[in-house]
């Protein structure tokens, strides 16, 4: 009998005390695991795809009502004392 065939049933020395990596094989109390879920829940890939792509479109959108909304403000129509029209930036009385 060789030394590998001696050996199947037994551990060795170093897999006797493996326990899970990371946080999921930790000693940790109920409540610490009820306020932290995402430390010890796998990831989802489709959900954290679905949730990037949905955050992206709203900041997004955010800033393009932002750079609508300041386009509108920055310009408006004047018509000077001979009639004429023409755009005109806005300009502050404190400027």
């Amino acid at each position: 009998m060789s030394d590998k065939e001696a050996g199947k049933g037994k551990e060795s020395p170093g897999e006797k005390g493996f326990r899970t990596p990371g946080l999921r094989g930790a000693k940790t109390t109920t409540l610490f695991r009820a306020v932290n879920p995402e430390l010890f829940i796998k990831p989802n890939k489709p959900v954290m795809a679905f949730g990037l792509v949905t955050i992206t479109l709203c900041v997004g959108y955010l800033g393009y009502l932002h750079a609508v909304k300041e386009n509108n403000q920055e310009l408006y129509e004047v018509i000077d004392s001979e009639g004429e029209r023409y755009m005109r930036r806005k300009t502050s009385k404190w400027d």
